[in-house]
């Protein structure tokens, strides 16, 4: 049986319509200005790969962000310790405003800095940050279940190979189907070495969104679910729901979810 009959009508990553997803009208809604939430999340990432970098910092830091999207903050999070910074993303319109992104970041992204140099490590390398940015990230067309395959970024394996890594609002937003949910959180948590400190956020109680003219599909997942996911990769696994009036950011979902770890040896 194949995965469309185990899946029934549920709509799957692979028939999403990527390529037209509308970058500038996702930025439009999401991060032209800071938001609370947002400003909440990065405090709490910021403060985790921090402490872990204050006790365990040895070269060279290979950083991803995996199904990078529009969003730079994900990455921004990785900046003060990272050599170089993959991040990895499925859709060709979102390669492209990555891509345009890289060489001198929109100033859009200075509200989000802002917040965490709230930290020393982030304040020490404030004047050259978009020198930084366009120096360590590498933009990279892919799938996330691609981190499970022999052959992305000609590599021989990915598994264990980045030190730090980033997913938000992937694994439970590009497809309706709960076994490729937690098969996108694996993927992720595999693709770390252990040890490697790690950031994920979830929409919770998703039923998909509307970019532009159109609709992609979401997995309905609680914070059991995502910590269900995370725990045989993580061990410990820090799980914060935010629920505010402020993480509630279109209509189709309660809240967002926050989880903050570092990668187990299995």
């Amino acid at each position: 049986m194949d995965s469309r009959a185990r899946e029934g009508t549920r709509t799957l990553n692979a028939d999403a319509p990527w390529d037209a997803f509308d970058s500038h009208a996702y930025i439009d809604h999401n991060y032209r200005d800071l938001l609370d939430v947002d400003a909440e999340i990065i405090a709490l990432v910021r403060d985790h790969f921090s402490d872990h970098f204050r006790e365990n910092f040895e070269r060279p830091v290979l950083g991803i962000d995996v199904g990078a999207g529009a969003n730079l903050y994900p990455a921004l999070s990785m900046l003060p310790w990272c050599e170089k910074i993959t991040l990895l993303e499925r859709s060709s319109s979102n390669v492209g405003y990555l891509r345009g992104q890289r060489r001198h970041f929109d100033a859009d992204w200075d509200s989000f800095w802002k917040v965490l140099c709230a930290d020393p490590a982030y304040q020490a390398i404030d004047t050259d940050r978009r020198a930084r940015f366009h120096q360590a990230v590498r933009v990279r067309q892919g799938d996330l279940f691609d981190l499970g395959r022999r052959g992305l970024l000609g590599l021989r394996s990915h598994q264990g190979r980045w030190s730090i890594g980033t997913m938000f609002f992937v694994a439970e937003s590009m497809s309706s189907s709960h076994e490729e949910f937690r098969r996108g959180v694996e993927c992720f948590m595999r693709s770390l070495a252990p040890g490697a400190p790690f950031a994920a956020a979830f929409m919770e109680g998703s039923t998909g969104y509307d970019v532009g003219d159109h609709h992609f599909p979401a997995c309905d997942v609680n914070d059991l679910q995502v910590f269900e996911s995370l725990e045989p990769f993580a061990g410990k696994v820090d799980i914060y729901r935010l629920r505010k009036p402020s993480a509630l950011v279109r209509p189709g979902h309660t809240g967002m979810i926050l989880a903050r770890g570092h990668r187990n040896s299995d």
